[in-house]
């Protein structure tokens, strides 16, 4: 193919994408005028399903030995024709990842070199070039703070990939004319594309590119002749249109601007109903806490599980708030006659003291203070688990009371510990209100 059938070829594939981008958008424009004013309903967080990110773009431009990098195969700038092809997928709106053809013809003339009649050995090359790689782009211009909807992005990319290329070169001082020396075989080696770009917005399916790459060769005979220390390397400036494949009913993922879309996601009027709607149920879940906490006449059960209401301050009541009546026990040779206090009540395998025996207590403390008596704290448990277990228990039980007396300013001499285990129950074990009762701390004399 000729360079002037080539120039046919892209003129006619620019012509016949523009020509489809064109169609898409009138389409686009007839069957949904009421959507493009309307918000989008996508979301930041909705996942790819809800663009269009597959794009397909052609180029041309300029491929040249120079590039402003610091020294190169060339000292003359040889501008030769560069074409190529892509096919793109976005990722995110910042992230895409792009198939890259590239051929042409990289011509270099190092003619007049001030140093002599060549460089490198050689005065002139041209380079039949094809590249393929995998290019990594990412864009700039998706986020704005400025314009709620994107027509201009800034990108950025860099590659990795082989190119196909084949020299002719003219040695100095060569008898055999200019570029009478060929490669006799096509040379593969590494190539590596960097480069930057400008995307331009057409219509949401169809975008202009301008760019500008250097490919980076690993080798040193890309002219034909051997370069070393010189790197090669060349650089095409292009231009070119990219379309993109999708629904019309779909955005465009690299003409959406995120912080638009998360502006219109808090603001939403639905979220903002489910927001107050949460609040109202949060509301609901407090005020039932409320309701289970509210204990009117302190007796540490809550009012709706209190089946006796307004029980006297100081009272020992049962799980259900009623007052346990205690009875004497006198059948025990090694029983102690009972001092006028009130027992203490614990909870199931526990030595915590209850609120509810906070007055007790404190009416104990203040008569121990001001007439100077010597108690014994007998602790108690009911019969589950072992003998063992429950003597200690019991002992607990009595420290903990006396612990709270010393701490309200009682003489610790005049309080002494005594453990009965689940010995001298004042209740039947075989009913649980007979265990609550025997769950105690009696103050004897």
């Amino acid at each position: 193919m000729n360079y002037s059938t080539l120039k046919k070829t892209v003129a006619l594939s620019v012509v016949s994408l523009m020509a489809l981008g064109a169609a898409k958008a009138q389409t686009s424009t007839d069957s949904t005028k009421t959507v493009s004013s309307a918000t989008s309903s996508a979301k930041v967080f909705g996942g790819l399903g809800q663009y269009n990110h597959i794009s397909i773009g052609i180029n041309a431009g300029m491929l040249s030995g120079q590039t402003p990098l610091g020294n190169n195969v060339t000292t003359h700038f040889t501008p030769e024709l560069g074409y190529g092809v892509s096919i793109r997928d976005a990722f995110s709106h910042f992230f895409s990842l792009s198939l890259d053809y590239l051929g042409g013809t990289v011509k270099g003339n190092n003619d007049g070199y001030q140093y002599g009649p060549s460089k490198f050995g050689g005065i002139d090359y041209k380079t039949k070039t094809n590249a393929v790689s995998l290019n990594a782009i990412v864009n700039f211009g998706s986020v704005s703070f400025l314009h709620r909807a994107n027509a201009v992005n800034f990108y950025g990319d860099a590659g990795y990939g082989l190119d196909f290329y084949k020299p002719k070169f003219d040695l100095a001082g060569g008898t055999e004319g200019a570029f009478a020396n060929v490669y006799s075989n096509t040379v593969k080696e590494v190539v590596v594309p960097v480069g930057v770009g400008v995307k331009f917005k057409l219509s949401d399916a169809l975008a202009l590119n301008f760019g500008y790459k250097v490919n980076f060769i690993g080798g040193y005979n890309f002219a034909g002749y051997h370069s070393y220390p010189t790197q090669n390397r060349y650089s095409y400036s292009y231009g070119g249109l990219e379309y993109t494949f999708g629904s019309s009913a779909k955005k465009n993922i690299d003409w959406v601007n995120p912080i638009a879309m998360m502006y219109d996601e808090l603001y939403d009027a639905a979220l903002r109903q489910e927001v107050e709607a949460l609040k109202g149920r949060v509301t609901n879940v407090e005020t039932a806490v409320a309701d289970l906490k509210k204990d009117s006449d302190g007796d540490g059960v809550s009012d709706q599980f209190d089946k006796c209401p307004n029980t006297p301050a100081g009272s020992v009541v049962d799980g259900s708030g009623c007052v346990i009546v205690f009875p004497k026990d006198t059948t025990k040779k090694d029983s102690v006659k009972a001092a006028p206090y009130s027992n203490i009540q614990f909870e199931f395998d526990s030595s915590v003291l209850r609120t509810s025996s906070y007055p007790v207590l404190d009416a104990t403390s203040a008569d121990l203070r001001a007439t100077g008596k010597t108690l014994t704290v007998a602790g108690y448990a009911s019969s589950e688990g072992t003998a063992a277990h429950n003597m200690r228990l019991s002992k607990d039980r009595a420290n903990s009371v006396k612990t709270y007396l010393v701490n309200s300013g009682v003489d610790a001499k005049h309080l002494k510990i005594k453990a009965f285990g689940e010995t001298h129950p004042i209740a039947d074990n075989s009913t649980e209100e007979g265990r609550v009762a025997n769950r105690r701390v009696e103050f004897h004399q």
